[in-house]
C-alpha cells in the first residue's frame, strides 16, 4: 500500500481571508496591530500556540491570541466573504486516489480535531482518510510526529509515503520523516521557501500531481520547478 498525506490550510482549502480575518480580530481583541496579510500567512501550517509565538515573541500574548481566533472562527465562516472554498482539481484528484485499490489517503494539519470535522461534514468527505492527524494530536509541524503517527496507523513504510503540502513547515516535516516531499505552488509560501526546507518536487496544479502520483514510489529524481 501507498500513503498520500495532504495538508489542508493552503493545500486543500483556500482559507485564507478568514485565517486573515481571524487574526485581526485577535490581534485587536489583545490591543496589538495585526500582522500584514504576507506575514500574517506565513505561519499557517504551524499549531495555535507555535503560530502566534511567531507573531508575537515568546513573551507575548500567545494565550490569550489563540483563545481569541478560536473565538471568532465560526462566526467568521458564516460571512461569505470569508469561504474556504476548495482548491481547483481537489475532487477529481481524490476520487483519482479513493479508486485506486493500493492507496490510502491521510492528513496532516495544524487544525484541530474540531477544524477536521467541520472541513468532512462540509465536503461528504467521512471515510475518505485512513489516518488524520491535527494539531490536537501530535507536536507541530515541522516536528515529524504526524507523519510517522500517521504512518504507524495505517501500516506503510516512509519509502511508500508522500507528503503533499504548500508550506515549508510542511517539505521540513516530511523532508525529518525520510517521506517524498512535495510542494504545491498555489498555496502560501513561495517556491523558494519549499525548496529550501527540503521539497524533492514542486507541482503546479492538481492535474500535475495527479500523474507524479501515478508512478509513486518509483524513484523519483528532484524537480526544483
Amino acid at each position: 500500500m501507498k500513503l498520500v498525506i495532504f495538508d489542508v490550510d493552503g493545500t486543500l482549502v483556500d482559507s485564507q481571508n478568514i485565517i486573515v480575518a481571524a487574526q485581526h480580530r485577535a490581534f485587536a481583541a489583545v490591543g496589538l496591530e495585526p500582522p500584514s496579510r504576507e506575514r500574517a500567512l506565513s505561519i499557517v501550517g504551524l499549531s495555535l500556540p507555535e503560530a502566534f509565538t511567531v507573531l508575537v515573541g515568546a513573551d507575548g500574548p500567545v494565550d490569550e491570541l489563540v483563545k481569541a481566533y478560536k473565538a471568532d472562527f465560526n462566526t467568521l465562516r458564516a460571512d461569505p466573504a470569508n469561504a474556504e472554498p476548495l482548491f481547483p482539481g481537489v475532487l477529481d484528484c481524490l476520487q483519482t486516489l479513493r479508486d485506486r485499490e493500493d492507496v490510502l489517503l491521510g492528513i496532516a494539519t495544524g487544525k484541530s480535531r474540531r477544524g477536521i470535522a467541520h472541513l468532512l461534514e462540509r465536503h461528504g468527505w467521512h471515510g475518505d482518510f485512513a489516518t488524520i492527524q491535527t494539531a490536537d494530536d501530535a507536536p507541530s509541524k515541522p516536528h515529524p510526529a504526524m507523519i510517522l503517527q500517521a504512518m504507524a496507523e495505517v501500516g506503510v513504510d516512509a519509502r511508500d509515503t508522500v507528503m503533499v503540502g504548500d508550506s515549508s513547515f510542511d517539505m521540513a516535516m516530511a523532508h525529518a520523516a525520510g517521506v517524498l516531499p512535495v510542494g504545491v505552488t498555489w498555496g502560501f509560501h513561495p517556491v523558494d521557501a519549499l525548496l529550501e526546507a527540503g521539497a524533492q518536487r514542486i507541482v503546479h496544479s492538481y492535474a500535475e500531481l495527479d500523474s507524479l502520483l501515478a508512478h509513486f514510489p518509483a524513484q523519483v529524481s528532484p524537480n526544483p520547478a
